[in-house]
């Protein structure tokens, strides 16, 4: 995958995150420090993994010398289910759409197809087009219901692995 898009998209760099995950039951909270742009954000996403692919995301930008103090206050604001995540990741732009090249130790290697849309209009004619890009290159997207069972199972297996 890294040769052929490395011969046919627009390489945007690497992209690797430290990313603190705050699991809430309908809602996915996340502070990302960005350490090879050397910027930071706090992201509310309003949905969870496995319950359709769009949802709003909400950003605030914080600099990134105040990661440790904003898991620090989360924290003490009562957000007990805390996973963290170091994200090697490599990003490319392919007919319009940015392909992230990933690997973490919690779900190993694996692509990730995005198109970031701001109407609701637009999202069938993006997920037309991620679905065209997944096809010429072979990918088979995970239907909402795989990727929340494989969530729920490497959850299981980061519980396990960090009692």
């Amino acid at each position: 995958m890294r040769k052929f898009l490395s011969s046919n998209a627009k390489d945007l760099g690497e992209d690797d995150k430290d990313v603190y995950f705050f699991i809430l039951p309908d809602k996915l909270l996340k502070i990302v420090d960005n350490v090879s742009r050397k910027t930071a954000k706090l992201v509310l996403k309003l949905n969870k993994i496995g319950k359709g692919s769009d949802f709003e995301e909400i950003e605030i930008p914080i600099n990134p010398r105040h990661v440790k103090s904003a898991v620090k206050m989360f924290s003490c604001l009562g957000y007990r289910e805390i996973q963290r995540s170091f994200q090697k990741r490599h990003n490319y732009l392919y007919k319009g759409v940015e392909l992230s090249l990933k690997y973490s130790k919690v779900w190993g290697y694996h692509l990730e197809l995005e198109m970031v849309v701001r109407d609701a209009k637009r999202v069938p004619k993006a997920e037309s087009a991620v679905m065209s890009v997944a096809k010429k290159l072979g990918v088979r997207i995970m239907t909402d219901r795989e990727l929340a069972e494989f969530t729920k199972k490497k959850d299981r297996e980061y519980r396990k692995r960090n009692k």
